[in-house]
């Protein structure tokens, strides 16, 4: 048994201003979000793990709740199934939803999880929790796993965010109570680029250039008056966002550089073109991008809008996946479909399917996983885990692994408390 190593340091609050400051100079929004409790971190020194089977993590998130029966464990002729058939996907007997066809023509390199089950049937707290590993506690904010990750493992392109989300709404846990170095970099939509990462209309590269020695001077000054590790983490970020807005890693934002047939391939939508983003973030050494698809919340009319959700889901796996493997990035790419919890095998009144944390499915894609199989299995009716039950933090633990991130290791919090990247989660060893 791998030992746990702890140790404690003193940690520095930051305040609001951080954020205001570097926001109103030059319009820096691209820095990650700076909290107003972000401690100095103490960790215990890195646990010996295998090495990793997959260097970076796209993170597909289904907001809302995904229906497991009508995606990834299918049921049909059930009454629990409802209308939906089965479609084999690959050779080796995995089945998934008709709604996901293009998905199928890839089963040799997925594993469905269908054995997934949760403690956190709302919305936010399930989302918190799937996020995280741990439940919402006070004012504790834990950290993502994207932040997990640029802490654990480093960032691997020194000018761009060492995570993405794209679309990932204002309830995304980010950082936690890590440094803002460490919070995922937040894009509202895939195809406007990265917000104010240009000089003002009208700045000349000589005015500004000014305006940056002018900043320095202040800096120096203020910073010779106060000199603490607050002071100096603003200048670096500063530092990192002017750097940026003269790279040509830039580019990587800039999705107008793909062909237009390769663009309508992933869907025009947000979703589409946001995992399209994530395709470029990878071959630029971003080591975590997550993308966002809501609307899973299906209470109502579920065989409604459910198809045109796995639509959008399976158009953009369905172009991903080829891709990928075409440029030589599927085996250290490692795909994860996911969501807070599932929806009732009961159909209600309404033709929806309710919040149903008890069981559920997720998605793992390349990366070093052994394709083409599902893990864990529901009852079946679909209503209860009949075999290899993955909790949350089982499922984190298991990406975890997969980046080689040493998932015992300890880091504390601002308040002494001790977290790992997956809490007491143990991966799933067999899937690789």
């Amino acid at each position: 048994m791998l030992r746990d190593l702890l140790q404690r340091a003193d940690e520095l609050d930051r305040r609001n201003f951080l954020c205001r400051s570097v926001v109103a100079a030059l319009g820096v929004s691209l820095i990650p979000g700076l909290s107003a409790d972000e401690p100095v971190l103490a960790t215990a020194a890195a646990t010996p793990v295998r090495p990793r089977t997959a260097k970076r993590l796209i993170y597909l998130y289904m907001s809302g709740g995904m229906s497991h029966l009508d995606t990834f464990d299918p049921k049909p002729g059930t009454p629990e199934g409802g209308p939906v058939k089965a479609i084999a996907a690959g050779s080796d007997g995995l089945m998934l939803s008709e709604y996901l066809p293009e998905l199928a023509k890839h089963g040799r390199h997925c594993v469905a999880v269908r054995s997934m089950t949760s403690t956190q049937g709302a919305h936010g707290q399930g989302n918190y929790y799937v996020h995280t590993s741990y439940g919402p506690r006070g004012n504790m904010r834990h950290p993502c796993l994207g932040a997990w990750i640029s802490r654990l493992g480093g960032r691997a392109n020194g000018t761009l965010p060492g995570s993405v989300v794209i679309g990932g709404g204002s309830q995304h846990p980010g950082a936690g109570f890590m440094e803002s170095v460490y919070s995922p970099l937040p894009l509202g939509r895939a195809g406007s680029g990265l917000p104010y990462s240009r000089p003002a209309r009208g700045i000349t590269d000589d005015r500004f250039a000014q305006r940056l020695a002018t900043a320095d001077a202040l800096a120096d000054e203020f910073a010779a008056a106060h000199d603490t590790k607050a002071v100096h983490d603003y200048r670096s970020f500063y530092d990192e966002a002017t750097t940026l807005m003269k790279s040509s890693d830039l580019a990587a934002f800039d999705l107008s550089k793909e062909p237009e047939g390769l663009r309508d391939a992933y869907g025009e939508g947000a979703f589409g073109q946001g995992v399209l983003l994530a395709r470029r973030l990878i071959e630029h050494d971003v080591r975590y991008i997550e993308v966002d698809l809501g609307g899973w919340d299906t209470h109502n009319d579920n065989f409604v809008k459910v198809p045109e959700r796995a639509g959008e889901l399976d158009q953009a796996l369905g172009a991903l996946i080829p891709d990928l493997e075409s440029r030589g990035l599927l085996d250290e790419t490692l795909i994860v479909v996911t969501t807070e919890f599932g929806r009732t095998p009961t159909i209600n009144k309404n033709q929806g399917r309710d919040h149903y944390p008890k069981a559920f499915s997720s998605l793992l894609v390349g990366g070093g996983i052994k394709g083409g199989q599902s893990w864990g299995a529901t009852n079946e009716k679909g209503t209860v885990v009949a075999d290899k039950p993955v909790e949350i933090p089982d499922f984190n633990a298991t990406i975890a692994y997969a980046l080689g991130l040493p998932f015992e290791q300890v880091v504390t919090s601002s308040q002494g408390r001790p977290f790992t990247v997956a809490d007491k989660g143990r991966p799933i060893l067999d899937i690789f």
